[in-house]
Protein backbone atom coordinates (compact mmCIF):
# COMPACT_ATOMS: atom_id res chain seq x y z
CA UNK A 1 0.00 0.00 0.00
CA UNK A 2 3.03 2.79 0.88
CA UNK A 3 4.72 1.40 -2.04
CA UNK A 4 1.92 2.87 -4.30
CA UNK A 5 1.30 5.95 -2.09
CA UNK A 6 5.31 6.96 -2.96
CA UNK A 7 5.78 5.75 -6.22
CA UNK A 8 8.44 2.85 -4.81
CA UNK A 9 8.87 -0.70 -5.79
CA UNK A 10 7.16 -2.80 -3.20
CA UNK A 11 10.75 -4.01 -1.94
CA UNK A 12 12.31 -0.56 -1.00
CA UNK A 13 9.92 -0.05 2.41
CA UNK A 14 11.72 -3.45 3.24
CA UNK A 15 15.38 -3.19 2.61
CA UNK A 16 17.85 -1.69 4.91
CA UNK A 17 20.92 0.20 4.59
CA UNK A 18 23.52 -1.21 6.33
CA UNK A 19 25.64 1.60 7.44
CA UNK A 20 28.70 1.86 9.97
CA UNK A 21 29.19 2.67 13.02
CA UNK A 22 31.94 5.75 14.37
CA UNK A 23 32.73 5.39 17.96
CA UNK A 24 33.30 9.15 19.41
CA UNK A 25 36.06 9.87 21.48
CA UNK A 26 37.41 13.17 22.94
CA UNK A 27 39.69 14.34 25.79
CA UNK A 28 37.59 17.10 26.38
CA UNK A 29 35.12 14.92 28.08
CA UNK A 30 35.54 12.62 31.17
CA UNK A 31 36.43 8.97 29.49
CA UNK A 32 33.87 6.10 29.35
CA UNK A 33 34.21 4.71 33.35
CA UNK A 34 32.52 1.41 31.67
CA UNK A 35 32.23 -0.96 28.76
CA UNK A 36 30.94 1.64 26.21
CA UNK A 37 31.54 4.64 24.02
CA UNK A 38 31.31 8.52 24.37
CA UNK A 39 28.42 8.39 21.67
CA UNK A 40 28.18 6.37 18.20
CA UNK A 41 27.48 8.44 15.20
CA UNK A 42 25.11 6.52 12.67
CA UNK A 43 22.93 7.17 9.89
CA UNK A 44 23.57 11.05 10.12
CA UNK A 45 22.90 10.98 14.00
CA UNK A 46 25.37 11.06 17.04
CA UNK A 47 23.88 9.11 20.31
CA UNK A 48 25.89 10.05 22.90
CA UNK A 49 26.45 8.45 26.37
CA UNK A 50 24.77 9.97 28.99
CA UNK A 51 27.34 12.81 30.70
CA UNK A 52 27.80 12.76 34.14
CA UNK A 53 29.58 16.39 35.73
CA UNK A 54 33.15 15.15 35.74
CA UNK A 55 35.79 17.40 35.34
CA UNK A 56 37.87 15.66 31.99
CA UNK A 57 41.37 16.25 33.03
CA UNK A 58 40.91 14.63 36.80
CA UNK A 59 37.93 12.80 36.82
CA UNK A 60 36.58 14.12 40.01
CA UNK A 61 32.73 15.54 40.08
CA UNK A 62 33.00 19.26 39.95
CA UNK A 63 31.96 20.84 43.40
CA UNK A 64 28.78 22.75 44.35
CA UNK A 65 24.72 21.56 43.77
CA UNK A 66 22.87 20.80 40.72
CA UNK A 67 23.38 23.87 39.05
CA UNK A 68 27.48 23.61 39.18
CA UNK A 69 26.92 19.81 38.18
CA UNK A 70 24.38 20.58 35.22
CA UNK A 71 26.46 22.96 33.46
CA UNK A 72 29.22 20.66 33.86
CA UNK A 73 27.28 17.60 31.92
CA UNK A 74 26.56 20.09 29.28
CA UNK A 75 29.89 21.21 28.82
CA UNK A 76 30.68 17.51 28.38
CA UNK A 77 28.06 16.89 26.05
CA UNK A 78 29.23 19.55 23.79
CA UNK A 79 32.79 18.32 23.82
CA UNK A 80 31.41 15.21 22.86
CA UNK A 81 28.61 16.85 20.15
CA UNK A 82 31.70 18.57 19.20
CA UNK A 83 33.69 15.68 18.31
CA UNK A 84 31.29 13.97 16.42
CA UNK A 85 31.05 16.98 14.16
CA UNK A 86 27.70 18.10 15.70
CA UNK A 87 26.39 20.81 18.02
CA UNK A 88 23.94 21.89 20.69
CA UNK A 89 21.65 23.28 18.53
CA UNK A 90 21.76 19.91 16.51
CA UNK A 91 20.47 17.98 19.52
CA UNK A 92 17.09 16.78 18.83
CA UNK A 93 16.46 14.88 22.04
CA UNK A 94 17.95 15.29 25.40
CA UNK A 95 17.18 13.18 28.48
CA UNK A 96 17.45 14.28 31.68
CA UNK A 97 18.20 12.11 34.93
CA UNK A 98 17.91 13.92 38.25
CA UNK A 99 18.64 12.33 41.23
CA UNK A 100 16.30 14.32 43.19
CA UNK A 101 12.77 15.98 41.27
CA UNK A 102 13.16 18.87 43.02
CA UNK A 103 16.00 19.86 41.42
CA UNK A 104 14.28 20.05 38.20
CA UNK A 105 13.88 24.12 38.69
CA UNK A 106 17.58 24.58 39.40
CA UNK A 107 18.52 22.21 36.83
CA UNK A 108 16.18 23.93 34.23
CA UNK A 109 17.69 27.21 34.32
CA UNK A 110 21.25 26.33 33.34
CA UNK A 111 19.55 24.12 30.65
CA UNK A 112 17.73 27.24 28.98
CA UNK A 113 21.43 29.48 29.52
CA UNK A 114 23.61 26.62 27.85
CA UNK A 115 21.02 25.64 24.43
CA UNK A 116 19.85 28.92 24.01
CA UNK A 117 17.03 29.28 21.37
CA UNK A 118 17.71 25.29 20.78
CA UNK A 119 14.91 23.23 22.19
CA UNK A 120 14.98 19.85 21.43
CA UNK A 121 12.95 17.75 22.79
CA UNK A 122 13.48 16.42 26.54
CA UNK A 123 12.65 13.53 28.84
CA UNK A 124 13.61 14.64 32.75
CA UNK A 125 13.31 12.14 35.31
CA UNK A 126 13.91 10.99 38.66
CA UNK A 127 16.76 8.04 38.84
CA UNK A 128 17.34 6.20 42.18
CA UNK A 129 21.18 6.95 41.89
CA UNK A 130 23.50 8.09 39.23
CA UNK A 131 26.61 6.71 38.20
CA UNK A 132 29.43 8.22 41.16
CA UNK A 133 25.88 8.80 43.16
CA UNK A 134 26.06 12.61 41.08
CA UNK A 135 22.86 14.65 40.98
CA UNK A 136 22.56 15.16 36.83
CA UNK A 137 22.92 12.72 34.20
CA UNK A 138 22.49 14.08 30.22
CA UNK A 139 22.75 12.30 27.15
CA UNK A 140 21.70 13.91 23.74
CA UNK A 141 20.98 12.67 19.87
CA UNK A 142 21.78 15.38 17.50
CA UNK A 143 22.34 15.32 13.49
CA UNK A 144 26.16 15.24 12.46
CA UNK A 145 27.12 17.28 10.16
CA UNK A 146 26.17 20.71 7.65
Amino acid sequence: MLSRVFNLPKHALFTRTMSSLTHVSTENAPKAIGPYSQAIVANGFVFTAGQIPFDPKSMECVAGGIQEQTRQALTNLKAVLEAADSSLDKVVKTTVFLKDMNDFAKMNEVYAEIFGSARPARSAVQAARLPRDVLVEIEAVGLVGK
